[in-house]
């Protein structure tokens, strides 16, 4: 799963694809064609950023930023396009414009988000968060991580089934970074074959996140190497999918543990 981010603030790469203030289609386009070429198989659209700290934005602000570019992708691209939002207006006009995912870093916890997510009848992932993100990493604290994310997670495909919408269109999210210290997502990371066995796909995003800075003191930009070795143990442990920023790297890294794990050259026949 490829990051577009189409926010001017994101902790990695916000305010790339903007120009004067305004975010430029082309842009995105173009990078969204750059991570198809590098091997993503899924877009994934947002326009709120959920980083440590952040604000949130007004729903309206977050149409206009992410309907244009999703329509724009769905109509020039074969691929399935992800949408990362937790407004249910955001949802219904996600999926009327092309969406073929469900992204919500709240668990379709807010107001008419999951009955928007289940009129759509998309899929839709579900990611734990403890807090909100102005405030998540303040003190997180848990007495039992795995259990508490997983209980959690039962809980919101338990709401998700008394909605209609099927176990089948469920994948989860462990929430790398929202509301975890280092420990705890050391910990889940660790674990996460545990998490696997609850019977849903899981998607996995670490990248350039700052559990890499903690363990290795390197700055957003210098978090390359720290990512593809999360990627590759998350595939390991059982991910997915995993979400990214950095395409071919992460990508040819995974590939590789595959090849090794299947003992086998891909594509060649043995």
């Amino acid at each position: 799963m490829g990051v577009l981010n189409v926010t001017p603030d994101s902790f990695f790469d916000g305010g790339k694809l903007h120009a004067a203030g305004r975010l430029n289609i082309d842009k995105a386009l173009a990078r969204c064609a750059q991570m198809l070429a590098e091997g993503a198989a899924i877009i994934d659209v947002g326009g709120e950023s959920t980083r440590p700290g952040a604000v949130p934005v007004a729903v309206q602000q977050e149409l206009d930023r992410v309907i244009p570019v999703v329509e724009a992708i769905s109509t020039r691209f074969d691929t399935i396009v992800s949408v990362d939002t937790s407004s249910a207006k955001v949802i219904t006009a996600a999926a009327a414009a092309g969406a073929g995912l469900i992204n919500d870093v709240r668990a379709l916890e807010r107001t008419g988000a999951l009955k928007a997510a289940a009129a759509t009848g998309l899929p839709v992932c579900l990611m734990h968060m403890q807090g909100q993100p102005q405030t998540m990493q303040q003190a997180p604290c848990y007495s039992d991580v795995l259990g508490q994310v997983s209980a959690y997670l039962l809980g919101r495909i338990d709401c998700c089934a008394a909605e209609g919408i099927d176990g089948s269109k469920v994948l989860l999210d462990p929430g790398f970074g929202f509301g975890k210290s280092a420990q705890h997502n050391l910990s889940l990371l660790n674990r996460l074959p545990q998490l696997a066995a609850l019977g849903y796909p899981l998607l996995v995003g670490l990248s350039r996140k700052s559990i890499i800075g903690q363990v290795l003191a390197r700055d957003v930009g210098e978090r390359l190497a720290g990512s593809l070795s999360l990627a590759v143990l998350a595939v390991d442990r059982g991910a997915a999918i995993i979400r990214a920023h950095d395409i071919q790297q992460t990508v040819d890294a995974v590939t590789m543990a595959a090849a090794v794990g299947a003992e086998s050259v891909p594509g060649v026949l043995s």
